[in-house]
C-alpha cells in the first residue's frame, strides 16, 4: 500500500469540488495515489494547468511512460487519436479532421439539433403529463448527443438500438467485461461504417473524413476508426453530463434562472459559465513529460503520469473573482483582470483544444434554450442529496435527473 496521500474517498465522492479547492489552495502541484494505488502528480492552480495543457514537452502517448496512470486502455484499431499522439503526427491528423469540423458543417447542422430537441421535449412533457415524474438524463440528456452523433455519421436506423446499447455500456464502466465486449462489437461496427462509406460516400461527417486529403496525405483504416471513437466518446459523454449537471446547476440558482428565463441574450455566456462552474471533466487527459519539468516550484520527473485538474483551475481566485459564486453574467473569460486574458479550461487548451467546441456549445445552447421555453415551471422531484452520482478522480456526472413540475 502507497505512503502518498490518498484524496480520493468518500468524502471526494460527495463533494469532489470541496477536495480539488482544497489541494489547490494547499499547493501547487501534489504528488497523490489515486484510488487503484497509481501514482500521479496533480496539477492544481491555473496558472501552472494553462502552461502545463500548452507543454510541448508533455506527451499523452503512453509510450513515454515509465508507470502510474495510463489512462483507459483501448485496442490499437481504436487508440489512433488525436488524444493519444503528439506533435508532428497529431498536427497531420488534425489538419485532416478539420476538413470534417468546418463551421460550415457545424452550423448546417443547427436545424437537425433543434428538431432533435424538439422531439425529445415533446417526449420529456408526456412523460411528466402521464407520471408527474421524468428523468431528464434518460429522456432528453443522454437521448439528444446520442442522436445528434448517430446522425453525424449517418448511422442506419436498424443499428441505432445496439449503437446506443454499446454507447451506455462504455460510458457506465460498471463491467469490465460488457465494457470489453461494447467496445469490440463497436470496433466491429465502425470498421464495417468505414467501409461502406467508401463504397458509397455521403453528405456526412464519415464521409468527408474518408475524403479529407492534405497533399496527397488520407486517413488510415485505424485512424478512422479511431476518429470515430473518440467522437462518441466525447461527443456523447460530455454533452450529456453537461446537460443534466447545467440544468441542476440552474435549479438550484432560481435568480440566474430567472434572469436567464427572462433575457434568452444571456444564453451565450450562461452556457460559458456552466462549463467553467459545472463541467463533468474534473481533469484532462494524463500527459507523461518527455523530459524532466517544473510547475509550481515541484521537479517532475520524466515519464511520470501528471494530471491537471480543470475543475480546481476553473474555480482558482487568482483568475475567478469569487470562484464560487455562479453567475450567467461573467465577463468572457471569467475575469475583470484584463492581464488573466483566456476563457474557462473545460475544452482545454493549446495543442488539444476541442475540435468539436462549436458543436458542443450549439448542442447544449439549444438544448437549454428549448428546455427553458418549454418548461417554465420544472424543479427537482426529490431532494437534493437523493440525487445520484457517477464519481471518480476523473469526472463528476448525474445518474438521473427527477424532474417533476
Amino acid at each position: 500500500m502507497t505512503a502518498l496521500p490518498q484524496p480520493f474517498d468518500e468524502s471526494f465522492r460527495a463533494m469532489p469540488h470541496a477536495v480539488y479547492n482544497k489541494l489547490r489552495d494547499e499547493a501547487a502541484v501534489h504528488r497523490v495515489a489515486l484510488p487503484d494505488g497509481a501514482e500521479v502528480w496533480l496539477v492544481t492552480r491555473d496558472e501552472d494547468v494553462r502552461a502545463g495543457l500548452a507543454d510541448a514537452r508533455l506527451s499523452v502517448n503512453k509510450a513515454h511512460s515509465t508507470g502510474g496512470y495510463q489512462g483507459f486502455s483501448l485496442p490499437p484499431a481504436l487508440d489512433a487519436n488525436l488524444l493519444n499522439l503528439d506533435h508532428d503526427d497529431h498536427i497531420r491528423l488534425r489538419r485532416l479532421v478539420a476538413q470534417g469540423f468546418t463551421p460550415r458543417r457545424t452550423e448546417a447542422m443547427r436545424a437537425g439539433i433543434q428538431a432533435v430537441a424538439d422531439r425529445l421535449a415533446d417526449g420529456l412533457a408526456e412523460r411528466l403529463e402521464s407520471d408527474g415524474v421524468a428523468d431528464l438524463v434518460r429522456e432528453f440528456a443522454t437521448p439528444l448527443p446520442l442522436t445528434v452523433v448517430c446522425d453525424l455519421f449517418e448511422v442506419p436506423e436498424a443499428d441505432r438500438r445496439p449503437f446506443a446499447s454499446w454507447v451506455t455500456t462504455m460510458l457506465a464502466m460498471e463491467s469490465p467485461q460488457q465494457v470489453g465486449e461494447a467496445i469490440s462489437e463497436m470496433h466491429d461496427f465502425l470498421r464495417r461504417l468505414v467501409a461502406e462509406r467508401r463504397s458509397a460516400p455521403g453528405d456526412d461527417l464519415l464521409s468527408a473524413l474518408i475524403e479529407a486529403r492534405d497533399e496527397g496525405d488520407r486517413l488510415s483504416e485505424d485512424e478512422l476508426c479511431s476518429l470515430a471513437f473518440l467522437v462518441l466518446g466525447a461527443g456523447i459523454e460530455n454533452v450529456q453530463h453537461l446537460l443534466s449537471g447545467g440544468f441542476l446547476t440552474l435549479l438550484r440558482h432560481p435568480r440566474q434562472l430567472a434572469a436567464l428565463r427572462g433575457d434568452s441574450s444571456l444564453l451565450p455566456d450562461a452556457v460559458e459559465e456552466l462549463m467553467r462552474y459545472a463541467h463533468p471533466n474534473l481533469t484532462a487527459i494524463r500527459r507523461f513529460p518527455t523530459e524532466p519539468v517544473e510547475y509550481g516550484g515541484v521537479r517532475i520527473p520524466a515519464g511520470d503520469t501528471v494530471l491537471f485538474a480543470l475543475a480546481a483551475a476553473n474555480r482558482d481566485p487568482s483568475r475567478y473573482e469569487q470562484p464560487e459564486r455562479f453567475d450567467i453574467r461573467r465577463r468572457p473569460g471569467g475575469t475583470s483582470r484584463p492581464e488573466a486574458g483566456g476563457a474557462h479550461l473545460a475544452f482545454g487548451q493549446g495543442m488539444h483544444y476541442c475540435l468539436g467546441a462549436p458543436l458542443a456549445r450549439m448542442e447544449i445552447g439549444l438544448a437549454l434554450e428549448t428546455l427553458l421555453s418549454r418548461f417554465p415551471s420544472l424543479r427537482l422531484a426529490v431532494e437534493p442529496d437523493e440525487l445520484r452520482w457517477q464519481t471518480s478522480f476523473r469526472s463528476h456526472a448525474l445518474r438521473e435527473l427527477p424532474l417533476s413540475r
